[in-house]
């Protein structure tokens, strides 16, 4: 037994080829030397964790961990579309493998630059799907593309990157709309809609699309952010604290 990576006792199984540290207990795997928080334990075993006390770093392979109509017809994971959206088209574009390497900060701080999100990924959920902001281009809102999101609320851009803008259904709907979705690049949790009961609105939220007080994996509180149904559905005027890198 050992005490490290997500700092609780646990059984670890080592590979000397890969250098990698799994943990057989956890519901992510964790790799480094620093100690790696709790919550990320909410991660799904598909993507790999690790800290050196300054920064997180998140690797994922960006498939989503359920159906959707946007990988082949040939795959087991395909599902045609059986969502809600009477209006829905699929686009033209693919479910691809990726590999990208999250950084965001261990510890995050407020930044008074506010940094505007890019096109592309802003942040990261839980299962290793990015999350991508409120534009489907530069300032074109998503009043279009909405119609092209699967029935869990995702869909793949032009480089075969399956993303999600809004609520991750399948995540909020299986760990319960108030559920930790995943981290922007600032390192800020984001969160489902719901909060106390309450089904949270933009209007509830400050301009960066969060606010300040206690969640369930930080009970002494913090800055974060929530989906909502109305835009900007994620993030709003920018990242609340300094933000991190992402590359694929």
């Amino acid at each position: 037994m050992i005490i490290l990576a997500f700092g609780a006792t646990i059984t670890l199984s080592c590979s000397k080829d890969s250098g990698t540290t799994s943990i057989g207990t956890a519901t992510g795997t964790a790799t480094g030397t620093a100690t790696v928080p709790d919550v990320f334990k909410k991660f799904n075993t598909t993507v790999t964790i690790s800290s050196d006390g300054t920064y997180i770093t998140i690797k994922s392979d960006g498939i989503p961990d359920h159906k959707s109509c946007y990988f082949s017809t040939s795959d087991n994971r395909y599902q045609a579309y059986n969502g809600t959206n009477t209006a829905f088209s699929k686009n033209p574009n693919s479910i691809g493998t990726k590999s990208y390497t999250f950084k965001i900060p261990a510890s995050p701080a407020v930044n008074a630059a506010h940094e505007a999100t890019p096109l592309g990924p802003i942040g990261v959920s839980i299962n290793g799907v990015p999350m991508y902001n409120q534009y489907a281009g530069p300032n074109t809102p998503l009043t279009n593309e909405i119609n092209s999101f699967d029935q869990f609320n995702g869909h793949p851009d032009q480089s075969s990157s399956y993303h999600y803008h809004v609520e991750p259904l399948y995540i909020t709907t299986n760990n319960t709309r108030s559920a930790l979705i995943g981290f922007l690049l600032d390192g800020f949790p984001v969160y489902g809609p719901l909060e106390n009961g309450k089904t949270i609105v933009s209007a509830d939220l400050d301009v960066y699309h969060g606010h300040t007080g206690v969640t369930a994996d930080y009970p002494n509180g913090i800055y974060h952010y929530h989906t909502t149904a109305d835009a900007p559905y994620i993030n709003g005027s920018g990242f609340y604290g300094t933000k991190g890198t992402v590359t694929q």
